[in-house]
């Protein structure tokens, strides 16, 4: 169905939704960052209307994803400590930057979180529940497992001191089915 008939269909509303919509965006690889990239992500998506649920699994899996590059891919742990310390959430040990880019093309977002940090030597071990390189700081090893339950596909890319790149894709239930 062509985008005129659609319209004559609809009453000739005019008001059109992009197909296609995209942002991307760099910040540094701190702790008080990961919040900013959740929030920035859902707002991104907040004009399908999504639900509750797919917000948080958004939420959830971006923040993942972030505090794995600034925790794994620069070693900047502080504002991450064991639960109770305070720690300066701001403090820079190595610096970096960690790029998001996201992109909606109809009811699929497509996410990308990058480092240029450290990098893994054995992705499908890091992959694994449980593993974690810093249990002296109260990590789970549970990242990549949430971003897995979360989003409908997970890819993770990484090459040992050229850094990482992790891409999620989520099909969002709530978008209009439209014929071409």
């Amino acid at each position: 169905m062509t985008t005129e008939k659609q319209l004559q269909q609809s009453g000739g509303v005019t008001e059109r939704m992009p197909w296609k919509n995209e942002m991307s965006m760099e910040f540094d690889a701190v702790s008080v960052n990961e919040s900013f990239a959740r929030v920035a992500v859902a707002a991104f998506v907040a004009h399908l209307n999504p639900t509750l649920e797919e917000v948080a699994d958004i939420k959830t899996a971006v923040s993942e994803a972030v505090t794995n590059a600034i925790i794994h891919g620069y070693d900047n742990v502080y504002g991450y400590g064991k639960h109770g310390n305070s720690q300066p959430a701001y403090l820079i040990i190595h610096p970096g930057k960690v790029q998001l880019r996201c992109s909606l093309e109809r009811d699929v977002l497509r996410i990308e979180v990058e480092d240029h940090g450290r990098g893994m030597e054995n992705v499908e071990r890091a992959m694994e529940p449980l593993y974690t390189t810093k249990p002296e700081y109260d990590r789970s090893g549970m990242g990549f497992a949430f971003m897995e339950a979360f989003m409908d596909e997970l890819e993770v890319h990484s090459m040992p001191g050229q850094g990482t790149v992790v891409r999620m894709t989520k099909k969002l239930g709530t978008y209009p089915l439209i014929e071409e």
